[in-house]
């Protein structure tokens, strides 16, 4: 009889064990809030994500920000995840909310290989102007203007700074801001008419495949070495992990390439529902989900590719 109880209690015990492995998420982790500050890279990840989310059972929510507000979002606890804390050129803006531990950036960055520093088409570089140094002698040309995005942005607040200080005697010049679409549009026209124009400019993002356009050399000091160099970071509050283990291990394996923004983005940019463009390209991928889902289950502790999989009609 006892041996009958003992063997009776190691299976409970056992079925136990097999269903905490399969835990259910605390009910305050259902509704995952991501920041998603207008750009088309930011948009494309960050539909990923909510697409991944919604599949496994979550409810996900876009919460529109400028960075800095995406940063207070998180700290404050409004915001859950934002995936968009481009390194080095927002180091300055996330420096005093990593001070005071109110944000934490997770290990692995989400994409390696980016760059972000200003640009001009080609043929405005093989008529000179191939450097931060040289933008000051097209000044009339230019109109002495320099073409940013939405205002709060970290690039604007580094070309502001550049004419604030005078930097490659720019102080005469005047930043336009707009968003990522008006910059574009700019952009856009100006390369029509063959008119010289200087932008912020960055990779992954079709504007490369779409336009001829050059880097320019020589703003180490103000976007980072090897034409700004970059690496994009999700973040979250400090305790988001411990909170809603699940929800973090999606987060910390969610991780692109160039290639696979690029080719995200260009639906994006179109105009295309990011959650929809995430579900069209996960069905021609679904590979990828082995390691995007590596050992993340459904909500309520179920399997997660098979769940995603059917979420996105495979």
């Amino acid at each position: 009889m006892k041996t009958f109880k003992i063997t009776a209690v190691i299976g409970l015990l056992t079925c136990a064990l097999a269903q905490g492995a399969l835990a259910a998420e605390p009910a305050s982790c259902k509704q995952v809030r991501f920041a998603e500050i207008g750009w088309a890279d930011i948009a494309a990840t960050t539909g990923v994500a909510m697409t991944l989310a919604e599949g496994l059972g979550y409810q996900p929510r876009k919460i529109m920000a400028s960075v800095p507000i995406a940063f207070t979002g998180v700290k404050n606890g409004q915001i859950d995840a934002f995936l968009g804390y481009w390194a080095p050129s927002m180091d300055s803006v996330i420096e005093p909310f990593l001070k005071d531990n109110g944000v934490k950036v997770l290990e692995k960055a989400n994409l390696e290989g980016a760059k972000y520093t200003l640009a001009v088409p080609s043929y405005t570089a093989e008529a000179g102007l191939k450097s931060f140094q040289d933008i000051a002698k097209f000044k009339d040309q230019l109109g002495g203007k320099i073409y940013g995005i939405e205002p709060g942005n970290d690039g604007n607040l580094l070309i502001e700074g550049m004419i604030k200080n005078n930097q490659f005697d720019l102080g005469d010049f005047r930043m336009v801001e707009s968003s990522e679409a008006g910059m574009l549009v700019q952009v856009a026209r100006a390369i029509k008419k063959q008119e010289p124009v200087v932008f912020l400019a960055w990779a992954p993002h079709p504007m490369n495949t779409q336009h001829d356009i050059t880097y320019l050399a020589g703003g180490d000091d103000v976007f980072g070495p090897d034409y700004g160099a970059a690496s994009v970071h999700t973040v979250v509050k400090p305790d988001y992990e411990s909170r809603c283990p699940n929800m973090g291990r999606l987060l910390n394996n969610l991780q692109f390439t160039v290639g696979q923004e690029s080719e995200l983005m260009e639906k994006v940019l179109e105009k295309e529902n990011p959650q929809n463009v995430a579900k069209e390209w996960i069905k021609a991928n679904p590979t990828i989900l082995d390691k995007w889902l590596a050992g993340v289950t459904t909500f309520d502790g179920q399997d997660g590719v098979s769940a995603v999989k059917k979420h996105v009609g495979l």
